[in-house]
């Protein structure tokens, strides 16, 4: 079967810097083709050139045996090729069906008529998704469904997914994979580029691993395991930290830092009631829409709770009501977004100069001075402690992978020095060793004794970083267990009964 896409020796650099470098690549027609490597591999950066993002800086890259250089996405959508990035591009201001459509306006449209097509074409998707709603509106998984959607509606020959089951819950995932599947036989080739090792193995016929810009293994899944993947990958095995196989014995309960008492918002959270103590890392566990970014952002001043019977909020014992989020960060809460390109860090900012920005917005600075050598100070050593990886000193946080920008994201907020810090999705869209760093530095932080709270819809994640877990449904806390107690069945049932 002759290939769809084929790269030869290819290269792409930055600043001289080599983001991949002389590799050959293979698509064809009608399969699942998984791109795997760490963050920083070069996965994306290679599927940004397929998709008209980048061009190379020397190889070549073929299209049905074509030889090629797309210089734009809608070129590359031209031929054929659509690409769903792991950051959304949606537009925030517009409708969902607006976005679905978007580009395809005809001179006369009926606003009627399109939320109607788009109902339906979202409805076949097994996505559950109101596209009348603001797409601004939407949280995370519900973005992603919208890209998905986008890309489908294209009708392309090759698509390319960039995590797109990192936000979505075990339904949603098989909806997802169902139509992956249906495309295959339609002979649509697709990549696949996923931190979810068990579903690469499940659903590719191919896998190519990448690590340092090269390609390291290739060949079919059925010849690959999870272990020999993870070695690949990473030149190491990790099969006996990730996720915590190991199961240890849950911290005790130090001093009751957060006391939630009744709490409502909206009627996304609906008069729940928990408590976050000292030293425990508390795993806040329930399927997409459940509430628990929603009780994290009213605790940390995000959103606002309802004025009238929105329940209370007490930090060592002090009712407070916290209305934007800086009373609540010079007070030691900080909250660590599930999505970073939004509102985690400054994009076209270099990595030290976020970090800058967290330094003086706790008023450590308290003249306010922005220097470049601070700046390289901040990031040299928090980019030592978290094992930060960038092109180069100058690169803006949109040139770095998913999981450097995350570590960013975190660095960021534990500059202002937090007494409690809540990690809204910390692992999403982070490979397996930043996934072991993330695992420890939580640990680290509740051993110090902070106050840490992890949200999480991954649940070997919750079990693998918990002491404690709470679990959310329709908006509010209906079960608490410690891990010592816990089951992923247990935790389940109460999610979803």
């Amino acid at each position: 079967m002759s290939n769809i896409i084929e790269f030869k020796n290819a290269t792409k650099t930055f600043g001289g810097v080599a983001a991949f470098k002389n590799v050959d690549f293979t698509l064809k027609p009608g399969e699942i083709h998984a791109l795997l490597g760490e963050n920083g591999a070069g996965k994306s950066t290679l599927t940004k050139v397929m998709s008209g993002v980048y061009r190379l800086s020397e190889g070549q890259l073929f299209h049905e045996g074509r030889a090629v250089e797309f210089g734009s996405p809608s070129e590359a959508l031209k031929a054929g090729i659509a690409m769903v990035f792991q950051e959304t591009n949606l537009v925030p201001a517009m409708t969902v069906a607006q976005n679905l459509y978007l580009g395809e306006e005809k001179f006369f449209n009926r606003l009627r008529g399109l939320n109607i097509q788009a109902r339906q074409f979202l409805a076949g998707m097994g996505f559950q998704v109101d596209p009348t709603a603001q797409v601004s509106t939407l949280g995370a998984a519900h973005k992603q469904m919208v890209e998905i959607a986008r890309a489908v509606h294209h009708k392309a020959r090759v698509l390319i997914f960039d995590e797109p089951t990192a936000t979505l819950t075990p339904e949603e995932k098989r909806h997802f994979f169902n139509l992956v599947n249906r495309l295959v036989k339609q002979g649509v080739a697709i990549v696949f580029i996923t931190h979810a090792l068990e579903e690469a193995l499940e659903v590719a016929d191919r896998v190519t691993v990448m690590r340092d810009g090269e390609v390291v293994a290739t060949g079919k899944a059925a010849d690959f395991t999870r272990n020999s993947i993870v070695q690949a990958m990473v030149g190491r095995n990790l099969s006996e930290t990730l996720h915590g196989e190991a199961r240890r014995a849950p911290r005790g309960y130090g001093e009751k830092v957060l006391s939630v008492e009744n709490l409502s918002c909206a009627g996304l959270v609906r008069n729940s009631s928990f408590s976050v103590f000292a030293g425990q890392v508390t795993g806040m566990f329930g399927l997409v829409g459940a509430g628990r970014t929603e009780m994290a952002k009213v605790v940390s001043g995000v959103m606002k709770r309802n004025l009238f019977h929105g329940g209370e909020i007490r930090l060592f014992g002090k009712s407070v009501r916290y209305r934007v989020p800086r009373p609540a960060m010079l007070d030691g809460i900080v909250y660590v977004t599930e999505d970073r390109k939004f509102d985690g860090f400054f994009e076209t900012m270099t990595a030290g100069e976020n970090l800058q920005i967290g330094e003086l917005s706790n008023g450590s600075n308290p003249v306010s001075v922005v220097s470049l050598s601070r700046a390289r100070e901040l990031v040299d050593d928090w980019g030592a402690r978290l094992k930060l990886k960038q092109i180069n000193d100058r690169a803006r946080m949109i040139e770095l992978s998913g999981g450097n920008q995350q570590k960013v994201v975190i660095a960021k907020s534990l500059i202002q020095k937090p007494r409690l810090i809540i990690f809204d999705e910390p692992t999403r869209g982070v490979d397996v060793g930043a996934i072991v760093e993330i695992h420890q530095l939580i640990n680290d932080l509740a051993d110090q004794g902070m106050a840490v709270v992890v949200i999480s819809s991954y649940l070997p994640e919750i079990m693998a970083v918990s002491d404690r877990i709470l679990v959310v449904k329709r908006g509010r806390v209906v079960e608490e267990m410690m891990v010592s107690d816990a089951t992923e069945e247990k935790i389940m049932f109460a999610a979803v009964h």
